[in-house]
């Protein structure tokens, strides 16, 4: 290994602060070909180049520094991004507070032939040390992407020392998630908490309240122009169905 090549470390901080979000984009399709022109809708709007600028947003408002990118976009659908960085610009002597930190983010297109619901789910991680929060950026990554499940988990890792030796197993005070959310956000929302205080795990969990009076954003393709009212309610029983067990996790329900 060339020596030369590495970072050398100051002023440390030990832990590791990582936000790990699965965020849920659900329509619903009627026909064959509305579900496969939904596919390559998603595969192009939420392509590798588009998930790049996100987490180049994300490095930006938590204020760190990109120090290595790589992306790929798969066949048939789907893409991913990874981004190293670190929490103070590098020198040209390579000294840098590097945090070993990471942001990534994955898409998993996926739809029903049989109940015509189509959805995305977009996976992200945002991982650092030191002083830098990813609970910053949170708002950001709602707003980024349609969701109408989103669920959070924050975790603080490790311990570091204060300048008398004594550890320090969290640095930030923190209740829950909630608390970096937008009121604006939370309103459209109904949300669960786990709160782990003694684990340093906070879990929440958001689910899109309004169907009935906002139907429309989730029917995809010109076929859904003036549905019948009987047709409407059953397309928003399939909807809140599958909202419901992605929320929750299992299969409530049964078969559609």
């Amino acid at each position: 290994m060339n020596l030369d090549s590495k970072l050398r470390l100051e002023g440390f901080n030990n832990l590791t602060k990582t936000l790990s979000f699965n965020i849920y984009d659900i329509c619903y399709a009627g026909t064959a070909a509305a579900r496969q022109e939904y596919l390559e809708y998603i595969d192009g709007e939420y392509n590798s180049a588009r998930l790049t600028r996100v987490l180049r947003e994300v490095a930006e408002i938590i204020g760190a520094q990109v120090l290595n990118l790589s992306s790929q976009d798969y066949d048939p659908m789907g893409s991913s991004v990874t981004v190293l960085i670190a929490e103070e610009p590098i020198s040209q002597a390579q000294v840098a507070h590097l945090d070993k930190s990471h942001l990534a983010a994955h898409t998993y297109p996926e739809t029903d032939s049989g109940s015509g619901i189509s959805s995305f789910r977009v996976d992200i991680d945002v991982s650092t040390c030191g002083e830098i929060s990813p609970l910053s950026a949170l708002n950001h990554l709602i707003r980024s992407f349609e969701s109408e499940v989103v669920v959070m988990d924050y975790r603080v890792r490790g311990f570091t020392r204060d300048v008398d030796g004594r550890k320090l197993f969290l640095d930030h005070s923190i209740r829950s998630i909630q608390e970096s959310i937008a009121p604006e956000i939370l309103d459209a929302y109904n949300t669960v908490d786990i709160n782990i205080y003694q684990e340093n795990l906070f879990h929440t969990k958001m689910m899109y309240r309004d169907l009935d009076s906002d139907l429309d954003r989730f029917l995809f393709g010109d076929w859904a122009a003036d549905l019948p009212p009987g047709e409407r309610a059953t397309i928003r029983d399939l909807l809140l169905r599958e909202i419901t067990e992605i929320f929750y996790g299992k299969n409530i329900f049964g078969p559609a």
